[in-house]
């Protein structure tokens, strides 16, 4: 029997707690406060165990201040967990091994690594000798990167002078640069416009294809999360309430399609409350709302009792269904 391979992160009822100290109001309570403190502790991160095998893609999801955060963090090793188990690449991240940062990155969309009045290659050598990475394997990684995130002739420029999304690109490259095994990122396209987003979306795509990388990925973006990811793990206040494949949840959280339908002539709303749960009604258009078990029943009922001139039928956006899911905090 074929031996199992390793995941490529492993984490294990991981907890992380930060004691928060308390502070009466008033003069007294200063002074209570300077001389001996209490404490409550606060947990931003509640057991959530998960794997994720190597080359894959998997969206990580939660409202602001649910522990993504704090969670990219243990597995990257920033911070120590207050108790669980977790392992990335076979490693035990808050060890920080060189064996280990040498198969990782980080990468943060509201953070920069590049020096800004310098030209983005001389930031690229800087990485390139903390790695120790020859100058044969820096200038081939740099060559490919740079064709695959169309920065060839930019990286000689001053950081400064690049555009938003080229500084973002060669972020990524500079991330990049020693070719890791399990790519974290964090808001990778964080407040760049809609093309540049592409861009990006498109050259990770590219890059887990071409290397086999393991991606776990936190976007509000959610066109990022649906372009690139098939499985997303959710949580919400520390807590994970979903792993599963996206296609699974939207179907949950969006049992009806929208049915657009423009007649030839008005109809009587009373009529057109037959077919469905009706939306709006303008003229001779109207929405519907339909179970997905009944649609084509009903979309064939439709063409067939009324003259329709034109139909479709659209899924809910996958914001809105997202949104159902972190107000609910749970899934059933």
């Amino acid at each position: 029997m074929p031996k199992r391979s390793m995941p490529a992160i492993l984490a294990e009822n991981l907890t992380k707690v930060y004691p928060v100290a308390i502070k009466e109001p008033g003069l007294l309570g200063t002074v209570k406060h300077l001389l001996r403190r209490t404490y409550r502790n606060v947990k931003a991160v509640q057991s959530i165990s998960f794997q994720i095998e190597p080359g894959e893609v998997v969206g990580f999801l939660g409202a602001n201040g649910a522990g993504k955060t704090t969670t990219l963090k243990m597995l990257t090793g920033l911070i120590h967990p207050s108790e669980g188990k977790v392992l990335v690449a076979g490693h035990v991240p808050f060890q920080r091994k060189a064996a280990f940062l040498q198969k990782i990155t980080l990468v943060m969309g509201q953070k920069q690594q590049l020096i800004w009045d310098l030209p983005a290659l001389d930031s690229l050598r800087i990485n390139a000798a903390v790695y120790g990475i020859s100058d044969r394997d820096f200038h081939q990684q740099v060559d490919t990167l740079s064709e695959m995130l169309s920065l060839e002739g930019k990286l000689s420029q001053p950081v400064r002078k690049l555009s938003l999304g080229e500084r973002m690109k060669a972020e990524l490259l500079a991330a990049l640069i020693h070719r890791p095994q399990v790519l974290f990122l964090d808001e990778p396209t964080l407040g760049l416009d809609v093309n540049a987003q592409a861009s990006v979306r498109e050259f990770l795509r590219e890059y887990n294809q071409l290397y086999g990388a393991t991606v776990l990925l936190t976007s509000h973006y959610m066109a990022d999360i649906t372009a690139l990811c098939p499985r997303v793990i959710v949580i919400h206040q520390g807590e994970l309430i979903y792993d599963g494949s996206l296609e699974r949840l939207v179907d949950r959280f969006a049992p009806c399609r929208e049915v657009e339908v423009e007649l030839a002539h008005p109809c009587p709303p009373e009529k057109l409350a037959l077919y469905g749960d009706l939306e709006t009604i303008e003229g001779a258009m109207a929405k519907f709302l339909v179970p997905q078990e009944q649609l084509t029943q009903t979309v064939a009922k439709i063409l067939s009792d009324l003259e329709v001139v034109d139909l479709a039928v659209t899924e809910p956006p996958i914001e809105e269904v997202i949104g159902r899911v972190l107000r609910s905090g749970a899934i059933s």
